[in-house]
């Protein structure tokens, strides 16, 4: 066989492993200094967000870049001097504060158009979410999250055995923790947030990630039914070459919209399809190089009960055995049935 993923299989747990690190390193650097793992939005932590552009950005006659002291000089004027404030590409500004009302909101537009410049009003938004229902978003989402957890491990025990759910299980938090490790470096390094988009996003990436992972462990079962005697390394080196291309296939024609959307559609879709884009391409990779490899290096240790049937006038005739690495070639002690008659018994 050409290509034997459980060869090089600790370059690939290697890889992953420097990745999340990074990312829980970020998550660590972000907590020290935001207060949370991730730069979080609105979404879930309330408050009010307003968001301008300088009109003369659309005919490039700016004559100066936003002044982002003169932004914070006139938030402290405004008794909001503790809000976020953010510089977009020169000429557009984000500013998250406290929850404002109306006029709040009204006084603060007018001060900014006053001494900043006048706003594009078709590029202005104004939104606001109050704290406690940002809060029941950020449970919620988690919730959903551990939902999900529990669902497929119970029905991957189901389909499968417990073992095969364990790994995939391991997959699955493989890419909710590399994603989220982007985002906080993201977070850290331009300032960007997430919404209620992102977890709708880690949900849509383990329903795509486990299916992969059921394709690859489908054909380990198969193939270990008509090749008993394989072992259990080749077995899933077999079925990750013979679905390699399916999910090659299925990850790059899932990630072209992807992509379209990340580059043309807008800030509310942007950072929803980088999420999908990242936990796509490592749910593919996690399926291949992770769940298909800690299956194999365990069911190497940990071999199953293998059921065989004795046939035949020679009592020591193996069929339809199940995959075990070390079979015996004798009956064990209380297999009966004398020749002739068919025995089943178990090898462990």
């Amino acid at each position: 066989m050409s290509f034997s993923v459980n060869r090089q299989r600790s370059l690939w747990w290697g890889l992953s492993l420097v990745v999340i690190l990074s990312g829980l390193a970020a998550m660590v650097f972000s907590w020290a200094s935001l207060g949370s793992p991730l730069r979080l939005g609105l979404d879930f932590i309330g408050g009010t967000r307003l968001q301008f552009e300088l009109a003369c950005s659309a005919t490039k006659t700016c004559s100066q870049p936003i002044d982002i002291d003169a932004v914070r000089q006139i938030l402290n004027e405004q008794g909001l001097g503790k809000s976020s404030l953010q510089v977009i590409d020169q000429y557009g500004l984000s500013i998250r504060t406290a929850p404002l009302n109306v006029d709040q909101r009204t006084r603060l537009s007018d001060v900014l158009t006053q001494k900043i410049g006048n706003f594009d009003p078709q590029k202005t938004q104004i939104e606001t979410v109050g704290p406690t229902l940002g809060e029941e978003i950020l449970r919620s989402g988690l919730l959903a999250l551990l939902a999900s957890f529990i669902g497929i491990t119970i029905y991957l025990t189901l389909r499968f055995q417990f073992d095969y759910a364990c790994f995939a299980l391991v997959a699955l938090v493989h890419d909710v923790l590399l994603t989220t490790g982007v985002f906080a470096i993201l977070g850290l390094g331009a300032g960007v947030e997430i919404d209620s988009l992102f977890i709708v996003a880690l949900l849509t990436i383990i329903g795509f990630s486990v299916n992969d992972t059921v394709v690859i462990y489908d054909r380990v079962r198969e193939t270990l039914k008509l090749n008993p005697n394989l072992g259990i390394k080749e077995v899933v080196d077999q079925a990750v070459v013979q679905t390699l291309g399916r999910s090659i296939n299925t990850t790059l024609t899932t990630l072209l919209p992807l992509m379209t959307i990340f580059i043309f559609g807008g800030d509310t879709l942007r950072y929803f399809a980088l999420a999908l884009i990242v936990g796509f391409t490592t749910g593919a990779y996690s399926s291949i190089f992770i769940a298909s490899t800690l299956l194999a290096w365990w069911r190497d240790r940990h071999p199953p009960p293998s059921c065989c049937e004795y046939t035949g006038d020679n009592p020591y005739t193996l069929t339809g055995c199940a995959y075990s690495p070390h079979p015996r070639k004798s009956p064990s002690i209380g297999a009966t049935g004398g020749h002739g008659f068919p025995v089943s018994l178990c090898l462990g």
